[in-house]
């Protein structure tokens, strides 16, 4: 009965994200795939502190609704998934000064997954992240 549910619940989230991007032709099948996938992840790893819609919580833990600071730290975003990060940080013209855990079990993919979720359904973003791109980033992490 529970992988019934499991089944279940997963064909519902897949066929409500496909509605969701059907009805945006600006992204490609790849980037829907990526978002998708991302979800997923986004839900097990991140969205007890950054809510089911990326709106944050209050002036604990920063929203991921910003899409200029998407797009301005769009190289530092893998390196900030996979490492964590500490000290301030100022999205949405707040100031957030928690420290965020990594998640190091992530896979480069993983991140691409992730990052293409959060930036597509949270920023507005067109495109993805693709795992090569997000393997250079990782090289780079200070």
């Amino acid at each position: 009965i529970m992988i019934t549910r499991y089944f279940i619940g997963s064909i519902a989230l897949v066929s409500m994200l496909y509605f969701l991007f059907s009805c945006n032709t600006d992204l490609s099948v790849e980037t829907m795939q990526y978002a998708t996938n991302g979800q997923k992840i986004y839900v097990k790893h991140c969205q007890n502190c950054h809510g089911a819609n990326g709106e944050g919580l209050g002036k604990l833990y920063p929203p991921l609704t910003d899409a200029n600071f998407l797009n301005e730290n769009r190289s530092k975003l893998a390196c900030i998934v996979k490492n964590g990060m500490s000290g301030e940080i100022k999205v949405n013209n707040t100031l957030f000064n928690q420290q965020m855990p990594g998640v190091p079990e992530l896979s480069a993919v993983d991140i691409a997954y992730v990052l293409t979720y959060v930036t597509t359904y949270f920023g507005d973003s067109k495109t993805h992240f693709k795992q090569e791109e997000i393997e250079d980033f990782l090289k780079n992490c200070k």
